[in-house]
C-alpha cells in the first residue's frame, strides 16, 4: 500500500473553509494536486499534510487521504478535502450523483459559436506520447460543459463555465473543440489532436480558475458554497484582453 504524502511545511497554502468534517483548499496554479512522478514533495497534499497530517492519515489510502477530486496542475482554484471517513463517503456520493456545483472562469482565445451555450461532446481518455488526454469520441463518456461570456473583445473572451460531469481535462478539451482554447493551452487545439509533445516546453500559465464549489455539508446538510477569488495574474491578463468591465461576481451558476 502506498505511503501517505510527505508533509512539507515550506509550501504556502491557504484554506478557504475548514471545520471538523471538511476543508476547502485554495490550490495555486502550477501546484500538482497530489504526489506523482517528479512531484513527491511539492503538491497540494504535501502542504495539507503539513497542516493536518494526523487527521488525513487516518483516512488511509482507500479514501485517498481525504482528497475528493483533483485539478490539473496548471489550474488554480477550490479543492475539497474530507477530514473524516463519514464526510469523505458522503461527499463522494454527491460527486457520483452530480449534485456538486462547480463554477470556473477562463480566458479563451478564438471564436465561440455563440455567446452562451452547452457542449455535450462525449470524451474518451487515451494515452498519447505517454500522457493521458481526453479526445472527442462518439463512444466516449458523457461530458457536459456550460459556458456564458462575461466579456469579449476581438479574439479573446472571459467565460464563466459550469460542468455537470468531471471528465479528464473536460473544459480544456471542449473549449478547444468549440474553437476557443483556454489561453495558455499547450495540449488541446481546435480541429487538431492533442499535442502532448508541447509538454516538454517551458511551463506557461493556463488561464483557467476553479472559482467556486458548492456541496451539501456532510453533517448539517446545509448547502455550502466556497469561492476562491481569481489570482492577480488572471485578473491582469483578463483586463488586458477584454477590458476591466468583466466581473467574477457574475459567474454563472450551473444549469441543469
Amino acid at each position: 500500500m502506498p505511503p501517505p504524502p510527505v508533509a512539507n511545511p515550506a509550501l504556502d497554502l491557504q484554506l478557504l473553509m475548514q471545520d471538523e468534517q471538511v476543508m476547502v483548499a485554495a490550490k495555486p496554479a502550477g501546484m500538482p494536486t497530489q504526489p506523482g512522478v517528479g512531484h513527491q514533495r511539492d503538491t497540494l497534499m504535501n502542504a495539507l499534510f503539513a497542516q493536518d497530517g494526523r487527521t488525513l492519515e487516518r483516512l488511509g489510502h482507500e479514501r485517498d487521504w481525504g482528497l475528493l477530486h483533483r485539478l490539473d496542475r496548471e489550474t488554480s482554484g477550490c479543492v475539497i478535502v474530507a477530514r473524516t471517513a463519514a464526510a469523505y463517503d458522503g461527499i463522494r456520493r454527491q460527486f457520483e450523483r452530480r449534485t456538486i456545483d462547480k463554477s470556473y472562469l477562463a480566458i479563451v482565445h478564438g471564436r465561440l459559436p455563440r455567446k452562451d451555450g452547452t457542449c455535450r461532446q462525449p470524451l474518451a481518455e487515451t494515452l498519447r506520447g505517454g500522457t493521458k488526454v481526453s479526445v472527442i469520441a462518439t463512444a466516449g463518456e458523457p461530458a457536459i460543459t456550460h459556458w456564458t461570456t462575461l466579456a469579449a473583445k476581438g479574439d479573446h473572451a472571459v467565460l464563466s463555465i459550469s460542468i455537470e460531469t468531471g471528465r479528464l481535462h473536460q473544459i480544456r478539451a471542449h473549449l478547444a473543440w468549440l474553437g476557443a482554447p483556454v489561453l495558455g493551452e499547450r495540449v488541446y487545439r481546435s480541429l487538431l489532436p492533442p499535442n502532448t509533445s508541447a509538454l516538454r516546453d517551458k511551463a506557461v500559465t493556463l488561464f483557467l480558475h476553479a472559482h467556486s464549489i458548492a456541496f451539501d455539508h456532510p453533517v448539517s446538510g446545509e448547502r455550502v458554497t466556497v469561492t476562491m477569488p481569481v489570482p492577480e495574474r488572471f485578473r491582469e491578463r483578463a483586463d488586458a484582453c477584454v477590458g476591466s468591465g468583466w466581473s467574477e461576481r457574475t459567474a454563472a451558476a450551473p444549469r441543469r
